[in-house]
């Protein structure tokens, strides 16, 4: 049996691990691998891109920033998620916000440490990283459309700074970009939607609570069809291998958004809609390793 001082610390681990979102960096952290690996240099050697150390310390600084990034995130939206999320906030706020302004600026300066040891130019993008995700937690997501903009814009620097370093300008590459930008654009809007109750309570301007839900929707299913042109070209135009169901089932699963979406009235749908959307990112993740099976199976084998 645990003491109740091991069970107060590990309710702050928990506590610490919800408010970084462990599993969301997790996720980015096997993305930018598996993207390195299946896309950017399909070319070069498992071992040479897995065993890279300036990838690695990439990869690193990456996930340093986006937690502390999560950390500011969560500081300046304190009371707005006691409403939104009444339950991960009271495991939040076992943390102290003292503790987690600590944690956040020992996370920067251990990603910049990081990115020191790449180059120059590497700390130089942190630094506007970092910057960039404090502007937007502490002004920009308060203002309509252009939070949502740069939120989308930051949540795929990550997988940037990956493209840049392995010089690959293949156009394929920038069309799996745009589809996951508008993606997650359009999921920044749901999330608008869902949050209204506390976003109105805090006076954040939002496009649901300044122009409405209605417009909200008819900007949402817009990106959706238009999330819909470049999942039609990786399927026709692009040889993607074998994830080219991925994006068959993307197709089918967005049309399916759009119909629910105008149906959806109230935040246990739009809760839905998000998950809908959360989930074709993730599932696409994984379907990286279907753009060359064989190489896989080699790679395993």
């Amino acid at each position: 049996m645990l003491s109740r001082k091991n069970k107060l610390l590990l309710y702050k681990l928990l506590s610490l691990f919800s408010v970084v979102r462990g599993y969301n960096i997790l996720m980015i952290t096997l993305a930018q691998y598996l993207a390195s690996i299946y896309i950017l240099s399909p070319n070069l050697p498992l071992r040479r891109v897995v065993f890279d150390i300036n990838l690695f310390l990439i990869v690193t600084a990456s996930a340093l920033v986006i937690a502390a990034g999560y950390i500011i995130n969560n500081f300046y939206d304190a009371e707005k998620d006691l409403i939104n999320k009444p339950t991960k906030s009271m495991l939040d706020r076992l943390v102290s916000q003292r503790f987690k302004l600590t944690t956040y600026f020992v996370l920067n300066f251990l990603a910049v440490f990081a990115a020191s040891y790449i180059s120059f130019r590497a700390v130089l993008f942190f630094s506007a990283y970092i910057f960039g995700i404090w502007l937007y937690s502490h002004k920009l997501k308060r203002i309509p459309f252009l939070g949502n903009l740069v939120s989308a814009t930051l949540a795929i620097s990550p997988f940037f700074v990956v493209f840049v370093y392995y010089k690959n300008f293949e156009t394929v590459i920038f069309v799996h970009a745009l589809f996951l930008f508008l993606l997650i654009l359009a999921r920044e809007l749901i999330k608008d939607l869902e949050n209204m109750a506390g976003d109105m309570a805090q006076n954040y301007k939002t496009v649901p609570i300044i122009y409405g839900a209605k417009a909200a929707k008819a900007i949402i299913i817009l990106l959706i069809v238009l999330t819909l042109v470049p999942a039609m070209l990786l399927i026709t135009k692009f040889d993607v291998g074998l994830m080219y169901i991925y994006f068959v089932i993307s197709v089918l699963l967005l049309v399916l958004f759009i119909v629910l979406l105008l149906k959806a009235s109230g935040k246990k749908h739009y809760v839905w809609l998000h998950n809908i959307l959360k989930f074709i990112i993730i599932i696409g993740v994984f379907s990286i390793l279907l753009i060359d099976v064989d190489l896989v199976l080699n790679r395993i084998l």
